[in-house]
């Protein structure tokens, strides 16, 4: 970590802010009370989120303190490639639109807490909602340690060193979310994205003026970008990159809402219609994370030189905003890393709970046995991320979370496929999952962990994303075996769901709900 000077104006800010998101989580335990002690109420806070809170609950977990700090870091360093993430999370909505009400309805229907209780249900395969949970798990937790790191960078960079400070945020995230559930990262979600926007709003507004505006930004990062190593521009520069971006960015939005917390923060909604309304509503986001992007060509502009990356938000704010509204900003990016780390716990803890717990351990586990479990599994999630964050080389962090993502896409068969869908088989999808998970790995590993794979069969050579590549592998391996698998399985499981349970209810009494045939 860079060697920051000690901010105390910034730090009483932050400490304030702060201390307020911890009373919001704390008291959201009083806020709609239930009987938190059933998953359904601590996980997701009883499907009963309307259009405000899913909108803060949702926004509040995909756009988190990492994006704020990794995104500007990508277009400091290499310039157009960064601004991948501005180009997937505009795909990423109609996605939702079109999935997750399917998903709702039948997840409503049967009282689904996860992805892999669907796919338990609809392909009647304890072992494929398994490989599901256990993906899902893995794929999470390097993604909230990240959220650790980035506020471990906003924390460094207002002078404050040790590891204390990552310490005392662990244990109260991890307080208020053991008591309060879902319902604590919901609360706080809209403090923290008030406090996103209005230091977007400033920092676009603001900085601009200081540099000369946005004319002098880009000039100035066109100018320096080709400099870098290896060099870098404004736009892709080469033909061979346009099919890594497009597939980077296709890759990732399907990957996104397969994330667990993705899934709970669409499950939580109060009806099938709040998702749409949300999916595009959502899109306001992604105005905001593309100005973020810009903070990136606003450092380069700035003359600021960080010796990490990671430092190129941080240093941009300390150099132009006084000190108070610099810690303000600090307390929104902190708050940034503190929700979306209590709902990937939640998140984690429910696939635990109910695919790996109730299914192979205690089967006949009360509703009120499974909530304690989740809590607890919740707290040792929370402290496998403490130790990413405390004795992870945060370039190790990265990688992992790159892996996360050629990982989760692996589950887009047999989740948002079954959805449409029982034609696959099984075993077919586990083979495939098993191919996908081997191959991505591989891939990633022998590029040491870039998002690129360069392809080469015979005289056909392409660069793509590995997770692209990897879900093609998984999908063709899929579709081979099924039909053979559909000879030599005579007795398949019967399908618990049925084209009823597709249903798109609608909130208004007086509409007639339309069938989406299963």
């Amino acid at each position: 970590m860079d060697k920051h000077p000690v901010h105390p104006a910034a730090i009483v800010v932050f400490c304030v802010l702060f201390a307020f998101v911890t009373g919001v989580g704390f008291a959201a335990v009083r806020w709609r009370k239930a009987d938190l002690g059933h998953l359904n109420e601590w996980g997701l806070a009883g499907r009963n989120f309307g259009n405000w809170l899913t909108w803060f609950l949702i926004g509040g977990d995909i756009y988190t303190a990492y994006t704020f700090i990794a995104v500007p870091a990508a277009m400091f360093a290499t310039g157009s490639a960064g601004f991948f993430a501005f180009a997937y999370t505009t795909l990423v909505f109609p996605v939702l639109f079109v999935f997750g009400p399917r998903l709702w309805a039948v997840s409503k229907r049967h009282g689904y807490i996860t992805v892999a209780d669907f796919t338990r249900g609809r392909f009647g395969s304890g072992t494929l909602a398994l490989a599901i949970a256990i993906t899902g798990i893995l794929a999470t937790m390097p993604y909230i340690g990240l959220q650790l790191v980035g506020l471990k960078t906003v924390i460094a960079a207002m002078g404050i060193s040790g590891d204390w400070p990552i310490i005392i945020a662990f244990v109260i995230l991890a307080a208020y979310t053991y008591q309060s559930g879902l319902r604590a990262p919901a609360l706080t979600a809209i403090v923290k994205d008030i406090a996103i926007y209005v230091t977007v709003i400033v920092a676009v507004i603001y900085i601009p003026i200081k540099l000369g505006g946005f004319g002098h930004i880009f000039d100035a990062a066109g100018k320096a970008l080709p400099k870098r190593t290896p060099p870098a521009g404004l736009v892709p520069g080469k033909p061979a990159a346009y099919e890594t971006y497009a597939t980077l960015a296709l890759g990732s939005a399907f990957a996104l809402f397969l994330y667990p917390h993705a899934v709970t923060g669409a499950l939580s909604a109060r009806s099938a219609n709040v998702i749409r309304r949300n999916a595009t509503l959502l899109a306001f986001y992604s105005l905001a994370l593309g100005i973020i992007a810009i903070l990136g060509y606003m450092t380069i502009a700035a003359g600021l030189k960080p010796a990490n990356s990671n430092f190129a938000v941080p240093d941009l704010f300390i150099k132009y905003f006084p000190s108070w509204f610099e810690g303000f900003a600090f307390a929104a990016i902190g708050v940034g890393a503190l929700v979306p780390a209590a709902i990937m716990a939640i998140a984690a803890a429910n696939l635990f709970t109910r695919n790996i717990y109730k299914e192979y351990i205690r089967p006949n586990a009360h509703p009120r046995e499974e909530a304690s479990v989740a809590k607890i599994v919740s707290i040792l999630v929370k402290a496998g991320a403490l130790v990413f964050a405390l004795f992870v080389s945060t370039k190790s962090a990265i990688d992992l979370q790159l892996l996360g993502g050629v990982w989760i896409i692996q589950t887009l068969p047999a989740v948002f496929l079954g959805l449409y869908t029982r034609w696959f088989h099984r075993w077919a999808l586990l083979a495939g999952w098993a191919v996908g998970m081997a191959s991505g790995t591989l891939m990633a590993a022998s590029q040491n962990f870039k998002s690129a794979y360069p392809l080469s069969i015979g005289s056909f050579k392409v660069t793509m994303y590995s997770a692209f590549l990897a879900i093609l592998a998984n999908l063709i391996v899929t579709i081979v075996l099924t039909p053979i698998f559909r000879r030599l399985d005579v007795r398949e499981p019967a399908d618990e769901t049925s084209p009823e349970d597709y249903l798109d209810f609608s909130e208004s009494p007086g509409e007639q709900p339309h069938v989406i045939p299963a």
